[in-house]
């Protein structure tokens, strides 16, 4: 089980056993790199190399001696996680929180991010009034309120899409958890800063991708992000998806990472196409 070290951090990570074109994932918020398996699985048919890392305080990442944290240590988690694997360049992304950080390492570190594959995210803070939504929301979650209700709501919302079969698990595991341990990463998620006016610094190729009813990165700022991204074209949307499409509709999502690569690496080095989707 891999580790690499990051100050008194121990990023938890997962990659695969091939050599070709990676692309690195960050996941969403309250979930783990997990959330990427059935994509794993899908493009284990091609020799595109799936890294996944566990942010910090969720999954088997912790918080080490520094709970207090923001999407710029995330971004430099993830540049630790491609030295670790003696990686140069990678296609980065991630789902929601996943793609705050991607961003960030894109900004922080241009010269090793190939591509960015953006999947229900945005770029913009908090506005005043998302904040008191999430203070209110985590002041319940990591109170004495019954759980199960907030859970139940969470995966619909976090997740979405036509299956509630998909939300069970995750909703088992926040049940199971410390329900107060995600306080330092609530923190960092709602004091996270804008990096809107930056976006034109970035000239990978890029993908932007959402759920056709994703409530969260709505089609407004996800079209606001993909227009200040010089290398982004049009926002690609995955029909009857919510903020989670990486997860419940990974088929679509995994033929749209497999263009990315295909567009983003040296016509010698490209993946084979994605078989049975």
């Amino acid at each position: 089980m891999p580790f690499v070290h990051a100050d008194s951090v121990n990023i938890h990570f997962r990659t695969g056993a091939t050599h070709g074109p990676t692309v690195l994932l960050a996941h969403g918020f309250l979930m783990n790199e997990s959330m990427f398996d059935p994509i794993r699985k899908i493009l284990a048919h091609t020799d595109i190399n799936v890294v996944t890392w566990d942010a910090r305080g969720h999954g088997r990442t912790g918080y080490g001696d520094a709970p207090r944290f923001d999407y710029w240590d995330l971004a430099a988690d993830g540049v630790r996680v491609l030295d670790a694997l003696g990686i140069e360049r990678a296609i980065v992304g991630g789902m929601s929180q996943g793609g705050y950080a991607a961003l960030r390492l894109a900004l922080l570190a241009p010269e090793r991010v190939a591509g960015l594959a953006l999947l229900d995210t945005e770029a913009g803070a908090c506005t005043p009034d998302e904040v008191a939504d999430y203070e209110s929301f985590f002041d319940a979650w990591c109170g004495t309120t019954t759980l199960t209700p907030l859970a139940e709501g969470l995966a619909a919302r976090l997740i979405g899409g036509a299956d509630p079969a998909v939300w069970r698990p995750w909703i088992e595991r926040w049940l199971a958890a410390d329900r107060t341990a995600i306080r330092p990463a609530a923190r960092c998620l709602i004091e996270r800063d804008s990096v809107l006016e930056r976006l034109g610094e970035i000239t990978a190729p890029a993908l932007v991708l959402r759920g056709e009813h994703d409530h969260n990165s709505t089609a407004d700022k996800c079209a606001l992000l993909a227009t200040g991204l010089p290398g982004a074209g049009p926002v690609r949307t995955v029909t009857g998806a919510g903020h989670g499409a990486a997860l419940t509709h990974p088929e679509q999502v995994a033929t749209m990472l497999a263009g990315l690569v295909s567009a983003c690496v040296p016509h010698e080095t490209q993946p084979v196409a994605v078989a049975g989707i």
